[in-house]
């Protein structure tokens, strides 16, 4: 303001004048979000101890139908349900990672295959153009944590448990599993471009929505990491669609035998077992 105009005293703004107390509103709306979601931190691990499938029935109303049924259906065909933390966009990584290395504490033969898909995984990507620099802690963590030596001195499921549950260590993991999906989307970009609306390409998508953490995934992403790691994959689709009160599960790669079970609810990813 320039010298010469008087000071006047500034009249109270309406709601929505130059979009200030929008803004302020916006602001408080999204700190108590953020309390929310650290509340939701201290209460919630990242992936849960194993829990009978049964549990599944809390979390809705005794009149929802829908999902009474669903639920009543899952328990013919699995027994326990491990969750994972909901509202961080990293579940689908999370569970599959875990779910596949749990698997691994009892197969010696899959275990060794698993160790040379991640040993060359590194040389993979950086062919591919990744950073070396940038992605070599994320890949240490995974051959040295999970597929290095610790496995063979007995590593057991309490040591696995913990790790996905060290925040710093479960996100490493997280960012790797993200790089290897996103190197694989790249790979067959010709095949995953189909999947895409809109004109992105499959590398924009990946720096958009796959290499950064907490972006949620769909079909495509399940597609493309079970593929990098050749670890099938079925996925439990329970939403309010479909007739028949059931399920809808579908296989990645088609016609292959899973070797990790998902449960899909909107948003969420958890952990089936048989």
């Amino acid at each position: 303001m320039a010298a010469e105009e008087p000071q006047q005293k500034p009249e109270p703004l309406s709601a929505d004048a130059d979009g200030v107390n929008c803004l302020a509103y916006d602001e408080a709306i999204m700190a108590q979000q953020d309390r929310i979601q650290q509340e939701i931190a201290g209460q919630t691990p990242l992936v849960s101890e194993r829990l009978d499938l049964a549990v599944l029935y809390q979390e809705y109303a005794q009149d929802d139908l829908i999902y009474q049924q669903k639920i009543q259906a899952l328990l013919q065909k699995y027994s326990h349900i491990r969750k994972t933390r909901a509202g961080n966009g990293n579940c689908f990584y999370r569970a599959f990672g875990f779910a596949h290395l749990e698997a691994l504490l009892e197969d010696t033969q899959e275990l060794q295959r698993f160790k040379e898909v991640s040993a060359r995984s590194k040389e993979e990507l950086v062919a591919q153009g990744f950073t070396e620099f940038t992605i070599e802690d994320f890949h240490n963590t995974v051959t040295d944590g999970a597929a290095g030596a610790g496995w063979e001195q007995g590593l057991a499921l309490p040591e696995l448990l913990a790790a996905f549950n060290e925040p710093g260590t479960s996100d490493y993991l997280v960012v790797y599993l993200r790089l290897l999906t996103s190197g694989c989307l790249q790979r067959h970009h010709r095949f995953f471009q189909s999947f895409l609306e809109g004109t992105r390409s499959v590398k924009e998508f990946c720096q958009q929505e796959v290499e950064p953490m907490c972006k949620e995934s769909d079909h495509i992403h399940v597609i493309a990491l079970a593929r990098a790691l050749q670890v099938p994959v079925l996925v439990e689709y329970m939403d309010r669609g479909g007739p028949g009160g059931a399920t809808h599960p579908h296989i990645f790669p088609e016609g292959s035998q899973p070797r990790v079970c998902l449960l899909y609810r909107p948003g969420h990813y958890d952990i089936l077992y048989k």
